[in-house]
């Protein structure tokens, strides 16, 4: 039967940079993308996690390569993005993933070490993966960014102001690189997840998520990873050329319950 739509829905053979790809939303998306067909480079300070996906994708008989890189480390980002356009021929797609939480009461002695921690890693960093694939995203024909922000950026919680504003301020550049980018053909857009079942959440107790979640979001549970995953897939497809500057909340309807 002869297709009756012309956009392309696949990635296959696109190369994909993840950070923050040795767990939780990060693993997911690289498992994910790479089930898709794309080239997947995997970037991550936790080296053990790093090297647990990258043998996972690989086992699967997916190409991958895993590179451990902190994102603090400025002269760090530019070297091992150059490096992954080299051992792969370009980019196309860009996913800043990478994430950390420090909560900080704002006249606590730790303050300011927390959000300068937090700031760069969350915010700065995107910025510079940005601009360090920049040339190779333009050689693209279908180039795609995807920043990781949450509905920390559409909301807030006391004592997560690094967290909040961070998060705040990657959904603004999200916006200003997509009107930026825009005639280029490249889009920018940014996924805000709720509560999800990573990591950065366990520390949380299983009855106080079944009560937050019951209470707050329209499905009434914790997201997964790979749920949040699909949503940036979306966004990373050719055929979705006409959207960006957008702020997708992947968060099982908290940002729009009121009751």
């Amino acid at each position: 039967m002869t297709r009756l739509s012309t956009l392309s829905r696949s990635i296959a053979n696109r190369v994909a940079i993840v950070t923050g790809a040795g767990s939780g939303m990060g693993r997911a998306t690289a498992h994910l993308l790479a089930d898709e067909g794309a080239q997947v480079a995997l970037i991550d300070v936790n080296e053990e996690g790093l090297r647990q996906v990258e043998g996972e994708i690989q086992a699967s008989g997916y190409p991958c390569r895993a590179w451990v890189l902190d994102l603090l480390d400025r002269e760090g980002i530019a070297r091992v993005v150059t490096e992954i356009a080299e051992h792969f021929g370009g980019i196309d797609i860009l996913v800043n993933n990478a994430g950390i939480s420090i909560p900080a009461p704002i006249e606590s002695d730790h303050y300011i070490e927390a959000w300068d921690k937090v700031v760069n890693v969350l915010l700065t960093a995107q910025t510079l993966m940005v601009r360090a694939a920049l040339p190779y995203l333009r050689a693209s024909d279908a180039a795609r960014i995807v920043n990781i922000a949450s509905t920390e950026g559409l909301g807030a919680t006391k004592y997560g102001s690094p967290y909040t504003a961070a998060k705040t301020g990657v959904i603004g550049l999200t916006r200003s690189m997509a009107v930026e980018f825009g005639r280029e053909g490249i889009t920018v857009n940014c996924v805000c997840p709720g509560p999800i079942n990573t990591g950065m959440t366990s520390a949380i107790d299983a009855s106080d998520k079944v009560v937050f979640a019951k209470r707050r979001t329209a499905i009434g549970r914790y997201g997964e990873p790979e749920e949040v995953a699909h949503a940036t897939l979306s966004l990373v497809l050719p055929a979705m050329r006409y959207v960006t500057g957008v702020a997708l909340p992947a968060d099982g309807g908290l940002t729009i319950k009121n009751a």
